[in-house]
C-alpha cells in the first residue's frame, strides 16, 4: 500500500550490518557491496547487495531493483509467480551497472501477508479463485507492503535519485512519497508460463501492474 506522508529518518548505524559477499551468477562469480539492515523491530530485516561505480559513474544515478522475499520463488523456484525471474534478471543488469542497487525485503513474502496466509491463499486458488479473491476469503490484504525501510536503505547509500525496475506502479508512488526520486521507471516483465499465466493476467487486470 503507498506510505502516506512518511518522512524516512537515517537509519541507526547499530541496526546495519556490512560486509563483501561472492555469489554465483550463471556460473561466474560475482562480488557485491552487502549491507543487511533491521528496521523497527527484528523482524523488519533487509538486505542490500551494491555494485556500486567508481570516478564519473560513481554520480551515475543507480539502477534499482525492491525485491520482495518469495520462499516459493525465489528459494524452491515455483512455477506459480515469476519472483524468481524477476530476481535474476535484475542481479544480472545491477551486475553490469554501476551503482546498481538490489533491496531485498524478505518481510514481504505474500505481498506482506506471510508464507502461512500466502499457502492458504494458494490452496484457494487452486479451487479457481484469483490471488486477490484468495486474500480476501482468508480475511488478508490484497497487499500489505510497504517501502518505508526500503526508502530509509536508498536514502542511507546516498540515493535519492533512482531508475527503478518495477512492473509495479504501487511501488513507485510508495518510494516517491517516501522521498525518493525515481527518474525512470524500468519494466521488468518475464514470459508468462503454464503455471503462471493466470496471475500474471490478475496482477495486470486487478492490480494495475504494468505487464
Amino acid at each position: 500500500m503507498p506510505l502516506s506522508g512518511v518522512q524516512p529518518k537515517k537509519l541507526d548505524t547499530d541496526r546495519s550490518a556490512h560486509t563483501m559477499l561472492p555469489i554465483e551468477l550463471d556460473g561466474v562469480e560475482v562480488v557485491f557491496e552487502a549491507r543487511a539492515y533491521e528496521g523497527k523491530d527484528e523482524h523488519s530485516q533487509a538486505m542490500a547487495l551494491i555494485n556500486r561505480g567508481t570516478g564519473a559513474e560513481a554520480n551515475e544515478i543507480p539502477l534499482v531493483r525492491v525485491h520482495s522475499g518469495c520462499v516459493t520463488g525465489d528459494i524452491f523456484h515455483s512455477l506459480r509467480c515469476d519472483c524468481r525471474d524477476q530476481l535474476e534478471v535484475a542481479l544480472h543488469r545491477i551486475s553490469v551497472t554501476p551503482n546498481g542497487v538490489l533491496v531485498y525485503l524478505p518481510y514481504h513474502e505474500g505481498r506482506g501477508i506471510g508464507l502461512f496466509n500466502k499457502i492458504r491463499a494458494y490452496a484457494l486458488q487452486d479451487q479457481g479463485l484469483d490471488t486477490v479473491d484468495a486474500n480476501i476469503e482468508i480475511g488478508a490484504p490484497i497487499d500489505a507492503r510497504n517501502y518505508e525501510l526500503a526508502a530509509e536503505i536508498l536514502l542511507s547509500l546516498g540515493f535519492d535519485k533512482i531508475r527503478l525496475m518495477t512492473n509495479n506502479m504501487t511501488k513507485v508512488d510508495a518510494l516517491e512519497q517516501a522521498g525518493i526520486e525515481i527518474v525512470d521507471r524500468i519494466p521488468l516483465v518475464v514470459r508468462p508460463g503454464a503455471h503462471n499465466e493466470h496471475y500474471l493476467d490478475t496482477k495486470r487486470r486487478r492490480m494495475a501492474h504494468k505487464l
